[in-house]
């Protein structure tokens, strides 16, 4: 009996479940490029070309041990453009009596694979993808009885689980489980960041570049130059390349960004991760060797494996557990449209064109850009949730909703009301000021919050919590920022309010 297996575009890895039990002499994979997949949001034309090439460069690498491989571009005249129809063409192809599946990493397709038994008329087997620490089921026992869900406490249990930066007497190695603390200094002015590896693209790469261009023309983001890592073996390279050069002072600099500097010491790893080109479980032993050997401080190995252990578990956790209502959320009632702007980086706000411009470019920005910079302004100008949301799925590489939604949707505009996040990630421009080189030159006064020059992050923060005095001041994290509020005059109150709505209006 032969069995069609089914390989998606972010199931990249040889181990992958749905090969686990493949016969190479009975047995066909499937692996398809469809229209339905590159259009549902207007990716970056980056993204396109990365997933793409990766793609193509998996099914040699599959051919090359000796497996059968059906493989379905998206210029076949044939393509169905949808991966249901795809299936469905296969099997009829192949007379396959039976299809496995590794689970997909996206609500959606699960909802529409979970037909296909019926649609196919066979049985459709879909495996739990084994390439995370934390299951979904795992995940939903720990979450269990509890009314909110901290990352931190879930991080601690998954070390001690994983055995994973823990000395002889199963203490955290370093005498403190978190070094967050020692990993938010702002970056001395003649810092000098390494280069990051880069990769010439080959035959295979070039071809799918032609193919993004003449297909993908109108999408945002520069496409050229490529020179993204879209093999196992040059993610490898990648990955060693940030533990020798980078991984020492990452976890000082972690927080900071620097015009003209999108990568800085950060390793620019998660496509290729959230790909399935590396393993997060190799990815933090590597870590973890590197603090062992000597070569690199605890707090920069620390904060590096928190972030894949801890946060990137802890987001697909949440996702799988409350899915599909999670996204339905709005705790601030949040309604405004996404400005235009964001897609076109052309603002006077120095910040927010620095964090776009550099998304435009390499279809990447790192965790505090995102986070403070244009999570930040989407949180106090109120942008309605699916909108961002829509924005964050579409211009990074690394994108794929179980790890975009709840990270932009809980941590970034706090929709979920605190289910994911202890507070909103809310700040005016001191804090990007202090953690970056932005504000010089830029078009507005960091220092001001009421003029003309007024920085919209300052007028806007205070607006913000005015508005949401009723829902966030007895937020005990919180407390700072309205103590301070309630010292202001009610005319403050007001200019504040009125160069908030002047800022907004304009928007329109």
């Amino acid at each position: 009996m032969s069995t069609l297996r089914l390989v998606l575009g972010d199931q990249l890895s040889p181990g992958i479940p749905s090969l686990s039990d493949v016969d190479p002499a009975r047995d066909v994979v499937l692996m398809c490029e469809v229209a339905e997949e590159t259009t549902y949001v207007p990716h970056h034309r980056k993204k396109i070309a990365f997933v793409l090439s990766a793609m193509r460069h998996f099914a040699e690498e599959l051919r090359a041990r000796g497996l059968r491989v059906d493989y379905v571009r998206l210029d076949d005249p044939a393509n169905s453009g949808s991966l249901g129809g795809e299936v469905a063409r296969a099997v009829a192809r192949h007379g396959a009596r039976r299809v496995v599946a590794t689970e997909p990493g996206e609500w959606r397709l699960r909802a529409e694979m979970d037909g296909w038994p019926g649609a196919l008329g066979i049985p459709v087997e879909l495996r739990g993808d084994t390439r995370f620490f934390c299951s979904a089921e795992r995940f939903a026992r720990w979450a269990k009885g509890r009314r909110e869900l901290r990352m931190e406490f879930f991080y601690r249990e998954m070390r001690r689980e994983h055995g994973v930066l823990l000395d002889a007497s199963g203490a955290p190695e370093g005498g403190a489980w978190n070094f967050d603390r020692e990993n938010r200094k702002p970056l001395p002015r003649d810092a000098r960041p390494p280069r990051r590896l880069s990769f010439e693209p080959d035959a295979t790469t070039r071809e799918v570049l032609d193919l993004v261009e003449a297909r993908f023309a109108s999408n945002f983001g520069d496409l050229r130059p490529f020179d993204l890592a879209v093999t196992r073996t040059d993610a490898q390279r990648a990955l060693a390349a940030f533990m020798r050069e980078c991984l020492p002072l990452f976890g000082d600099h972690q927080d900071a960004m620097k015009a003209g500097e999108p990568f800085l010491w950060h390793a620019a790893i998660s496509p290729q991760l959230n790909a399935g080109l590396l393993d997060p479980r190799d990815v933090v032993r590597a870590a973890e060797a590197e603090y062992v050997a000597g070569r690199a401080p605890i707090n920069a190995v620390e904060g590096f494996v928190r972030q894949i252990l801890g946060w990137r578990e802890f987001v697909r956790g949440i996702y799988w557990l409350r899915m599909p209502g999670y996204a339905e959320s709005n705790a601030l009632d949040a309604r405004r449209p996404l400005p235009g702007f964001y897609w076109t980086g052309e603002t006077d706000m120095n910040c927010m064109r620095e964090a776009i411009g550099d998304t435009r470019r390499h279809a990447y920005a790192h965790h505090i850009q995102r986070l403070m910079v244009t999570g930040n302004f989407a949180l106090l100008a109120g942008i309605a949730p699916r909108e961002i949301e829509a924005w964050y799925l579409a211009v990074y590489a690394d994108a794929y909703e179980w790890v975009e939604l709840p990270n932009v949707h809980g941590m970034a505009i706090f929709a979920d009301g605190g289910y994911l996040a202890s507070k909103p990630y809310a700040a005016s421009g001191k804090y990007i000021d202090r953690m970056s080189d932005y504000c010089d030159g830029c078009a507005y006064d960091v220092s001001d919050s009421e003029g003309e020059r007024a920085c919209p992050f300052n007028h806007l923060y205070w607006s913000f919590l005015m508005d949401n005095a009723e829902r966030l001041s007895r937020n005990p994290r919180m407390a700072m920022p309205y103590r301070t509020l309630a010292r202001f005059a009610p005319e403050r109150r007001a200019r504040l309010r009125a160069a908030s709505a002047r800022f907004l209006d304009a928007l329109r």
